[in-house]
């Protein structure tokens, strides 16, 4: 599993004191308000300071410390934040979409494969596993009456798909 996990990217400078804006790739702004320090790359060696986290319509407006002007703010445009895992704090019965993105899916009964999870998406009512099995896609939805299992330590989801989800007919 990874150690450093994306948290948004910064798509913009907000105001001219140096803030800038994320957008969140994370469930909440709220989630962000945990850290003090995000990184500026998946191995952590780049590490910034945050002074502030605050919602600002559907992104996160962030101070970064040392940069104080619009013009410092610049530099960080189109940039990833990562967060450390071991920093993160997450409900007992979540997962991080990073660890899902490789897991086996499979049928709880039968243990028959449908192929790997190679996306999460969401287009608003629930996630949805993108699973690609011999170069074909097919899209679950992550609900309860589906998802039985996800156990990322073994790799694997369970589901009890829906009539029609995987038929071929």
């Amino acid at each position: 599993m990874k150690k450093f996990l994306e948290v948004g990217k910064i798509i913009n400078t907000h105001g001219i004191k140096g803030e800038v804006k994320l957008q969140p790739w994370c469930d909440s702004v709220d989630f962000l308000k945990q850290f003090k320090t995000l990184y500026l790359d998946e191995n952590g060696k780049t590490a910034v300071k945050i002074l502030n986290v605050r919602a600002h319509k559907n992104c996160a407006v962030i101070k970064l410390s040392g940069v104080d002007n619009i013009d410092c703010a610049e530099k960080y445009k189109n940039r990833i934040l990562y967060c450390n895992r071991d920093d993160a704090q997450i409900d007992e019965n979540s997962e991080y979409i990073q660890d899902i993105i490789g897991c086996t899916v499979k049928n709880a009964d039968t243990a028959e494969e449908y192929g790997k999870v190679l996306d999460v998406l969401n287009y608003g009512a629930s996630d949805i596993l993108e699973i690609e099995k011999n170069g074909a896609k097919s899209y679950v939805p992550l609900i309860d009456d589906i998802v039985k299992k996800i156990d990322c330590e073994s790799g694997v989801i369970e589901i009890i798909p829906m009539k029609g989800l995987f038929d071929e007919n």
